[in-house]
């Protein structure tokens, strides 16, 4: 908070974070460009007529629709005024300049143009013609199809100029200024439209050509498992002759046979396992309402915690665990056993719960335990916290230790944010996406993250709301 008596002023330059500002902060911040801008409007003292010219372009541009109408506002106006002939060029790409409208007909004008002594990023009075460069909104420059060059998004020329006052050339060059950030936000605004509807577009591609396929598997699969327990079958029968006919190397066949088909089934469990999860993440991630809402929207269902969504993903990962070297343990001394069921989109949680492990497989590292034990270890559990939430509102507590260094981290929750690396972790591969997505899913369902420094490692958490179905 701002201490009374001490107003935020910024410096020269200084774009401060507006989100971690206090309300007295960003009051005095506002407070602050608005005498400024006073200060300003003094110094290039406007008259009556040109003030009301500036009110009536922001007024006309926000009532008429369309692009073609913009460009004619932006051309009509200093015909009323200055009577001024104009056009307006617009960068289509970082080198072309392109004719977009002309208040005397176009056939006069060049259609396109390049950068060159008039096309650049300052005013240029070129014979009767004067050049104002139009440029962009500095703060939404990443929402544009391309980085323009100079931050020049196009030009608009006016003529005849050769004999206009500098006090007038002025008040150009502000009403250019205006109407490049009400371009930039009409070209965001288009872009936007655009993006929608290939949304909606993929979002129907996704169901036709990806979630309908995907269900087809699962009847590959039901055939495929059958063909396994016919094998079995027949390599049971196989044994069995190879036992009546007593030669020792038709026996040691048979047992190979055996173990082969014993393998080939181990390996359908193991893929169907990861075809499951797949199928699962897959639509719970391009679930249509997503799309639609803009914002990742919950199917909340009933479920198992143990047996729907922490176990299914502990057993995928138990083999990449034995790959690294790494033993996993439910609890470090035993997790609750009884049955917890709740109110969870369980494909959103269920890749939480994967993501967290797929941290561990990263970045566990070996230690040593007070029995004097070395070795890698992860762990995780769950509890039950009693009115966490308020009075007769309980909370479940899912976590998961891992032993190594501890995250260097000015403040905990750093680590949830998008994008974010820890230094002493940035060589290790990674987007810095996943505990973003943790974060996000959990806070959905009304819960909180953590992250906790441990003795040997680190730990993550999750608190959700022990909500039930309703009668």
């Amino acid at each position: 908070m701002s201490k009374e008596g001490r107003r935020y002023i910024p410096k020269d330059g200084d774009e401060p974070n507006f989100k971690e500002l206090s309300d007295d902060e960003r009051m005095d911040y506002v407070t602050s460009r608005i005498e400024a801008k006073l200060l300003d409007y003094d110094g290039y003292d406007f008259t009556m007529r040109q003030s009301r010219t500036l009110n009536i372009f922001f007024e006309l541009s926000q009532e008429l629709r369309g692009r073609e109408m913009f460009y004619t506002i932006c051309m009509a106006i200093p015909r009323i005024l200055l009577r001024l002939e104009s056009s307006i060029y617009i960068l289509e790409d970082e080198e072309t300049f392109s004719l977009a409208g002309c208040s005397l007909g176009r056939y006069e004008k060049e259609a396109t143009r390049t950068w060159d002594h008039e096309f650049t990023d300052h005013i240029v009075l070129s014979g009767k013609n004067l050049f104002i460069p139009i440029c962009a909104n500095p703060e939404y420059i990443d929402m544009l199809p391309f980085a323009p060059p100079k931050n020049i998004i196009g030009s608009f020329v006016m003529s005849p100029c050769d004999k206009l006052a500098g006090h007038a050339q002025l008040f150009l060059e502000k009403y250019v200024n205006r109407i490049g950030f009400q371009l930039h936000h009409r070209i965001i605004r288009a872009r936007s439209r655009e993006h929608i509807a290939f949304i909606k577009s993929m979002v129907q591609d996704i169901g036709h050509n990806v979630i309908v396929p995907n269900m087809y598997f699962k009847l590959y699969f039901n055939r495929l498992r059958r063909r396994i327990e016919e094998l079995h079958l027949s390599t049971a029968r196989v044994l069995g002759k190879m036992n009546e006919c007593g030669f020792e190397n038709c026996v040691e066949e048979g047992n190979r046979l055996a173990a082969i088909a014993a393998g080939i089934e181990g390996q359908y469990q193991e893929i169907y396992s990861h075809y499951e999860s797949t199928s699962l993440f897959l639509e719970a991630l391009l679930r249509r309402r997503h799309f639609e809402e803009g914002r990742y929207v919950l199917d909340k269902r009933e479920v198992n915690l143990r047996k729907a969504v922490i176990e299914p993903v502990v057993e995928r990962f138990r083999p990449r665990f034995a790959d690294h070297g790494i033993e996993l343990a439910m609890g470090l001394g035993g997790a609750p056993d009884q049955m917890i069921r709740l109110m969870v989109d369980r494909g959103l949680l269920s890749q939480v719960i994967d993501n967290l492990f797929n941290n561990a497989v990263k970045y566990t590292e070996e230690t040593v335990l007070p029995g004097g034990r070395s070795g890698k270890f992860v762990a995780y559990g769950w509890q039950v916290l009693k009115d966490h939430f308020g009075p007769d509102r309980p909370g479940i507590r899912i976590w998961i230790a891992s032993t190594g260094r501890s995250l260097e981290l000015k403040k905990p929750m750093d680590v949830f944010k998008p994008g974010f690396r820890a230094n002493n972790v940035a060589r290790k591969p990674g987007t810095g996406r996943g505990l973003y997505f943790v974060r996000q899913v959990v806070e959905l369902h009304g819960g909180q993250v953590g992250y906790e420094h441990t003795k040997r490692g680190n730990e993550f958490y999750m608190i959700l709301p022990f909500e039930l179905a309703r009668e």
